[in-house]
């Protein structure tokens, strides 16, 4: 018996040595060390064995089956270890092969043109607010001086979700809703950046989605030389020093007097040419004194305080600065056109 334990040691040690993956292991353990395995087999017979020869025939079974454990674990180590070889020596990368470019984004054009606004008028003392996109009719209209069927709303046909509650056509809310915080004390100096919607039929130059930055100043003593004053640092800031101003009047509800205020062309320096229709000028933006009546329903009182407001659409800027011919190509996100506009 002791000489059999022998034999199927040896054995097994050759199939293991000869086994080339994982399986082959698998299959010698099996045989050797499974349930009807020969060592198995022959612990299974001690009861027959003298009871001289069971413990020592025992003890070498044991043992044996221990070394062939141990020689398959260290097998297995080995091919796993060559497997892992073979895997890094199929992968080498060459480090001195030129890496693959990363491509990098680039701020949109609105957004620089937003940014480059924020910062001016922070510069001059403006905080930066901001309100829903979904508002009520109250601060959209109401607040402002358009009460319910004013002609005036027809000029911003809105998306309405009920009654009352719609998609905000002008970021003036946003200046209703700060004034109202101040609780009839100022200052107040914000501008209002932000998406505002109407209904209207996209094309070159219209679209139902734009952006828009209003801006406003409530205090006492504000007078219309100071929106001139701040419009006028806007304007050269913008467009060039050489840039001039002027105010037309108009009408905004929301503002008594109320002016346009264009800028002399910065391609024709003023002589007429194609982008300012041979007029010299380029409307930019609407603007006026804040409306007694809109002070008065924000808390303000009118006799002590005065104030100035104004709004302007970051398309329009944007399309003037750089000669789009087109509103939406801001809204397409077509790269070729997007690449124009990378930052240094």
């Amino acid at each position: 018996m002791k000489e059999k334990l022998l034999a199927l040691k040896e054995e097994a040690f050759a199939l293991i040595e000869n086994a080339s993956d994982k399986k082959g292991l698998q299959d010698v353990k099996v045989k050797y060390l499974g349930k009807k395995g020969p060592i198995t087999e022959v612990l299974r017979g001690m009861g027959k064995l003298s009871k001289d020869e069971r413990p020592v025939i025992g003890a070498l079974a044991n043992e044996i089956r221990q070394a062939i454990e141990l020689v398959i674990e260290q097998k297995q180590t080995k091919l796993q270890e060559e497997l892992i070889q073979a895997q890094l020596e199929s992968e080498t990368i060459d480090v001195t092969l030129p890496g693959k470019s990363i491509k990098t984004g680039n701020a949109h054009p609105l957004t620089s043109i937003i940014e480059e606004i924020e910062d001016l008028f922070i510069g001059l003392g403006f905080s930066i607010a901001e309100g829903p996109e979904v508002e009520q009719d109250y601060y959209n209209f109401e607040a402002l001086n358009l009460p319910k069927d004013h002609p005036a709303r027809d000029m911003q046909d809105s998306f309405y979700i009920t009654n009352e509650i719609l998609l905000r056509t002008h970021t003036s809310p946003v200046q209703v809703r700060t004034m109202k915080k101040h609780q009839g004390k100022g200052p107040v100096k914000i501008i209002c950046p932000g998406k505002v919607y109407r209904r209207d039929t996209d094309d070159a130059t219209h679209s139902h989605q734009f952006m828009q930055i209003e801006g406003l100043y409530v205090d006492k003593k504000v007078r219309l030389s100071d929106l001139k004053g701040i419009l006028t640092v806007f304007a050269k800031k913008m467009f060039g020093e050489d840039r001039d101003i002027r105010l037309r009047p108009s009408f905004f509800p929301f503002t008594e007097p109320s002016v346009e205020m264009d800028i002399s062309c910065f391609k024709c320096g003023g002589h007429g040419c194609s982008v300012c229709k041979h007029t010299g000028w380029i409307e930019i933006l609407g603007s006026g004194m804040v409306h007694p009546n809109v002070l008065e329903m924000a808390g303000f009182d009118s006799t002590v305080y005065s104030g100035f407001a104004f709004g302007m659409g970051p398309e329009r800027i944007a399309m003037l600065k750089y000669g789009i011919d087109d509103i939406r190509h801001f809204y397409t996100d077509d790269v070729r056109f997007l690449e124009q506009f990378k930052r240094a």
